[in-house]
């Protein structure tokens, strides 16, 4: 099992004039702080970081997490090899792990966002048992709590139905050949695919859901660092 950590965004939403992976909150970056989480799971033969060829700061958030986790047994591995898409970045890196770092096609792979920095590995490890013996795998999520409204032009013209509704997190927990086979037909038929998931659906089949937290957001907008900050506090990070 591999986990996959796409990372060649330039955090442009952020507003951080720098990429928001690399932003320091709780003493760490986000990227090491999602690191370390991922670096107490079990099992996990490597974790792949996708960064863009000109990116020289990997290193170092790799290095902070060694440190932070102390003696950890799971290798860090960097790829430049990030696209222009997610998308893009993802198969890039599955390809990096099948052809460079020993990894077979039936093995799992994790892909989770750098920016979900406040990803816990008990909330990985639930996933990773919940999909272990799945036919397709899955997904972390969270049930929409929020009414949801439609709307055309400014104005509201419908509620829509939540009880079905879920937000989509990460990691994302699919077989690698399966996941790179996904990817290369939405290449391929250019198909919309804003994650693994969606990707895999698009062949016809349904991953599994799994709950996740309202924690386990995304971090992507100015305010939404502050909050991160403070999460991560009162966890003593």
């Amino acid at each position: 099992m591999f986990a996959l950590i796409p990372c060649g965004g330039t955090g442009s939403r952020a507003g951080t004039g720098l990429p928001k992976q690399y932003r320091v909150i709780a003493g760490q970056s986000l990227l090491t702080h999602t690191l370390m989480a991922f670096a107490a799971v079990p099992d996990l033969a490597a974790v792949l970081v996708a960064v863009s060829p000109d990116d020289h700061a990997v290193a170092c958030a790799e290095l902070a997490c060694t440190a932070a986790r102390g003696a950890s047994k799971t290798p860090f591995l960097t790829a430049a090899n990030a696209g222009a898409t997610r998308a893009e970045t993802v198969l890039n890196g599955l390809n990096a792990l099948l052809e460079a770092y020993g990894a077979q096609p039936s093995d799992w792979v994790l892909v989770h966002d750098a920016a979900r920095c406040l990803i816990t590995p008990s909330q990985i490890n639930a996933l990773v048992q919940a999909c272990a013996g799945d036919a397709v795998g899955g997904l972390l999520a969270h049930r929409l709590p929020d009414t949801l409204k439609q709307s055309v032009q400014g104005r509201v013209v419908a509620t829509v139905a939540r009880h079905d509704k879920w937000l989509a997190q990460t990691p994302q927990m699919f077989r690698i050949g399966a996941l790179r086979d996904a990817l290369l037909h939405a290449q391929t038929h250019g198909d919309e695919i804003t994650d693994e998931a969606s990707a895999m659906e698009a062949m016809g089949l349904q991953p599994l859901l799994v709950s996740g937290s309202a924690q386990n957001f995304k971090v992507t907008y100015p305010e939404d660092f502050a909050l991160a900050e403070a999460y991560l506090k009162n966890r003593g990070a």
